[in-house]
């Protein structure tokens, strides 16, 4: 599967995740998916960034959904 498409199931599981984060003050941004190694970059804004909870989000709520959907996706990072 090409890169942009990979790119676009991203977004289109992130789009069904945002309502939950902005729900609670933050939201996410896809900086980039590394194609060779399946890393997916993400930043983590607004509450999210000091929420001491959110590397577990991005972990256990972002990154399983990620991983299930997309294949190709092997981790989340957030940058």
């Amino acid at each position: 599967m090409t890169s942009t498409s990979v790119r676009s199931q991203i977004e289109d599981v992130l789009e069904r995740i945002r309502p939950a984060l902005q729900s609670d003050g933050g939201d996410v941004e896809l900086l980039d998916f590394r194609e060779p190694d399946g890393v997916v970059e993400l930043r983590l804004m607004g509450a999210c960034e000091s929420c001491p909870i959110s590397m577990l989000t991005l972990k256990e709520g972002i990154e399983r959904r990620l991983r299930s959907s997309v294949p190709e996706v092997t981790e989340v990072v957030a940058v």
